[in-house]
């Protein structure tokens, strides 16, 4: 008992939060370093991100886990690094990460100085009464501004200045000086290692030979190899073959205590059982109840998946349920359209999700997908039964208009940060996406935090990229979801040839249908090739045709050959060929090439 208390007093359990490319992936690589966590042929830049798609964006899609030893002042202290992934679109991973430490390094790019994500992880880690160590990196560089970026974290943290620590992942600058930092500061977990086991799940990976690996903090009691287990949100009762601790490799032992990370290989074959925030108890001695905070992950961005080439059906099948279990939050079901032949209606957590999962997609299994125009979940209400709610993931779910009470829409609370010059063209492009602003404080003389409440579903077109244009990548933009809302929408359709397209079908607002319609009937002209017939595109609102554009038929010059004579002899070659282009209008089938699918998404380039 004496060991356990010794050895509790000796831990701390810390995560790291930063904005994407603030130095945090390397900075975690030189702490490993520095306590020789990993042998120098192990040891590689980045080393907690193993994807290359982490790689090359340089962000953290899926976090990670890694145990340090490490020896202060003649005593040993086992450092818990919870890696944190930095997207908006994985804030609840973000979440789940931070409840199961009891203090955060907050880093801070000497030259970019603070950004929304860092702000939005901010507050969930201040929530959760973490000890924040601020440390300001990159100070190596030319363009580094520490006095001023150093400013801003007493603002926004009313620390003192001597609390800050400068550092540099690059040159190892501060990074003893953080260690001391996370042993003196950061509290030891609390838990009674007596009481019934408590352990909270924070991240859990597929490996294909043992199945899935679940990644926990043991909050109180303990967990031992072999005894049996219980899983509380789905209920599920397992045997635990191996539990061990986080070291690069894993690291079998035989029972991991109060306030330790580790993790447990139980044989579970689907990664659904394991749900990211659920709570481990033990079956003989169980708890009574779970630790709070646990949500089952709900997708906020849907999209259609199609294979090029409908032979690749089955394919594409095999390639979503072997990703799923890398990504629990993946969400899919089998839909057909009329267009693009059978295929998957995917929900995501976000634009960069959907964009993850396409390109991992590609690189993985060698699938060429066709991804139709993102659109997030409505409910809707029918006058028949107004309080039940139709849940509408794709507009060909809508009810008919005839019969609807109501249509709401998912809204957003959403913070951008960026400089005092491009507060107007911002304000702008958040108004005309339907967003009413809520707030706007001068963080410092130059830096502006506007706060806006708006629709989800004007976030996930374009808004992203134009929001980047506009502030030339000045602004930082993050998002939490605020409930539903009631909206007067309209389902938009477009007819190629009188013919509807339902993979081009959008729920739009009222007042921009007309506009959304009428570029997507422009676009479409451009895109689609020309044929031997004329191609009217139309964008209807149910019966009523809002907007038209016509592709003009390829001719050929039949009265090339009929020289001299009587006029009605061309006239009469003239009818014969407006009769021939009038029945291949009737039998004509037009081709949409994919291009266009993807233009919708592009409307404003």
């Amino acid at each position: 008992m004496q060991v356990d208390d010794i050895y509790m007093k000796n831990i701390r359990n810390f995560c790291i939060i930063a904005h994407i490319d603030h130095g945090k992936s390397t900075l975690a690589d030189r702490l490993l370093n520095e306590t020789q966590s990993v042998t120098e042929r192990e040891m590689k830049d980045q080393l907690l991100d193993d994807m290359d798609l982490e790689r090359e964006r340089g962000i953290t899609i899926k976090s990670h886990a890694i145990q340090m030893d490490y020896e202060y002042k003649g005593e040993k202290y086992v450092l818990n690094l919870i890696d944190t992934p930095g997207h908006v679109d994985f804030s609840y991973e973000v979440s789940r990460s931070i409840a199961a430490c009891e203090g955060a390094l907050l880093i801070v790019d000497a030259a970019q100085s603070i950004q929304a994500q860092t702000i939005s992880n901010l507050y969930l880690a201040l929530e959760n009464d973490l000890e924040i160590i601020p440390i300001l990196n990159k100070i190596d560089l030319p363009s580094a501004n520490p006095d001023e970026v150093s400013d801003d974290i007493i603002d926004l943290l009313g620390c003192a200045r001597e609390d800050i620590i400068p550092a540099s992942g690059k040159t190892g600058q501060g990074v003893q000086d953080i260690l001391t930092a996370i042993i003196e500061r950061i509290p030891p977990p609390v838990g009674d290692p007596e009481a019934p086991l408590q352990a909270l799940i924070f991240d859990s990976v597929y490996n294909p030979f043992r199945g899935v690996e679940a990644y926990f903090k043991v909050v109180n009691g303990t967990v031992s190899k072999g005894e049996k287990v219980k899983f509380m949100a789905t209920g599920k009762v397992y045997e635990a073959d191996e539990v061990g601790s986080l070291k690069l490799q894993q690291e079998p032992r035989k029972k991991i205590s109060t306030g330790d990370v580790g993790y447990i290989i139980s044989g579970i074959k689907t990664a659904v059982d394991v749900k990211v925030g659920d709570t481990i108890t033990s079956v003989e001695n169980p708890a009574e109840k779970a630790i709070e905070g646990f949500e089952n992950v709900k997708p906020m961005v849907f999209a259609g998946i199609y294979p090029v080439d409908t032979e690749d059906y089955e394919e594409l099948t095999y390639s979503l349920e072997k990703l799923q279990l890398n990504d629990a939050s993946l969400t899919y079901e089998k839909e057909s359209s009329a267009a693009l032949g059978f295929g998957f209606r995917c929900g995501f957590l976000g634009m960069l999700h959907l964009e993850i999962i396409q390109e991992r997609l590609e690189r993985e299994f060698n699938m060429t997908v066709i991804t139709t125009v993102p659109n997030v979940s409505y409910h809707a209400f029918t006058q028949k039964n107004p309080d039940t709610v139709v849940i509408v993931n794709n507009p060909s779910d809508l009810p008919d208009p005839s019969g609807l009470n109501r249509v709401e829409e998912p809204f957003i609370k959403a913070s951008i940060i960026t400089k005092a010059d491009y507060v107007g063209a911002v304000m702008t492009l958040c108004i005309e996406k339907r967003g009413q602003i809520v707030n706007q404080t001068y963080l410092t003389s130059d830096r502006v935090e506007l706060v806006f409440d708006m629709p989800l579903a004007e976030v996930v077109f374009d808004f992203y990229d134009r929001l980047k244009s506009i502030s030339r990548g000045y602004a930082s933009f993050d998002y939490h979801p605020i409930g539903m809302r009631k909206s007067d929408l309209v389902r938009l359709d477009i007819l190629i040839n009188a013919e509807p397209v339902d993979a081009l079908s959008a729920l739009v607002h009222r007042d921009n249908a007309y506009n959304i319609g009428k570029k997507m009937c422009e676009k479409l002209r451009q895109l689609i090739p020309r044929q031997m017939f004329d191609i009217p595109i139309q964008a209807a609102i149910g019966a009523k045709i809002i907007s038209r554009e016509t592709i003009k038929a390829l001719r050929k010059d039949v009265t090339a050959k009929c020289y001299g004579g009587d006029i009605s002899r061309k006239r009469k070659l003239l009818e014969k060929q407006k009769k021939g282009k009038k029945k291949m209008r009737q039998i004509g089938r037009v081709e949409v090439p994919q291009s266009a699918f993807m233009a919708v998404l592009k409307l404003n380039d």
